[in-house]
């Protein structure tokens, strides 16, 4: 019988992507041996709203020139395309639809999982996969466990070198923290440093860089 194909879901806006993103992605795809990691831009993210947030078709651009040649990181216009608010929910059924019997692995950084019951449905998207919460910069995993309820805390579990992660899921804990080398990077610095003209061919692969700089992006 064929195992069922293992699928990691990494929303966001992604403004711009950068390496800190496909280094977290590439650590998760290895740790949970992931078949494939799905990047998914968000067309009209509903926490985040600026003036100067680049186009979903831009977002989109970017993150496909980034994933390129990467193996098992892929971009999904599954969002992008949509006529619909960006919400979890929604896109998770869409996926389901998309490669019905995978298990879904839903990645996101502590920063974000700190706010996931303003997310629509929270509890139904919670039930509805495995969630991976890495380390980001500035926030701490302990945090982002202690904003659950007792009732979802006792399906948390932290994932180390020797963790069992299948028996962990089979018991029931699908809130797993991962903690990883997170690069000292964000979408906000790097927005900052094209406003200032200063250089991001560090902070992003030379790709990205490249469609910010033809397109004119994040410049005001």
């Amino acid at each position: 019988m064929k195992q069922a194909s293992r699928i990691g879901l990494f929303g966001g806006t992604f403004d711009p992507i950068h390496r800190g993103h496909l280094q977290a992605a590439a650590a998760v795809r290895s740790r949970f041996r992931l078949d494939r990691v799905l990047f998914i831009p968000s067309k009209t993210p509903p926490h985040k709203r600026r003036p100067d947030m680049a186009s979903a078709a831009d977002r989109l651009a970017m993150v496909e020139s980034a994933v390129w040649g990467r193996r098992g990181l892929e971009a999904s216009s599954v969002e992008v395309k949509s006529s619909r608010t960006s919400y979890s929910i929604n896109t998770l059924a869409k996926i389901r639809k998309m490669f019905p019997g995978s298990r879904l692995f839903f990645i996101l950084g502590a920063d974000a999982f700190l706010e996931i019951k303003t997310w629509r449905e929270w509890r139904r998207v919670l039930d509805q996969c495995v969630f991976v919460v890495i380390t980001r910069p500035g926030s701490s995993l302990r945090a982002a466990r202690a904003v659950l309820e007792p009732e979802y805390r006792g399906r948390t579990a932290a994932v180390r070198k020797t963790t069992d992660i299948d028996a962990r899921i089979r018991a029931g804990r699908t809130i797993l923290f991962f903690r990883i080398d997170a690069l000292p990077v964000s979408s906000t610095e790097i927005r900052r440093k094209v406003r200032g003209g200063l250089p991001i061919g560090g902070l992003v692969p030379a790709g990205v860089a490249a469609r910010i700089r033809l397109g004119k992006l994040y410049q005001g």
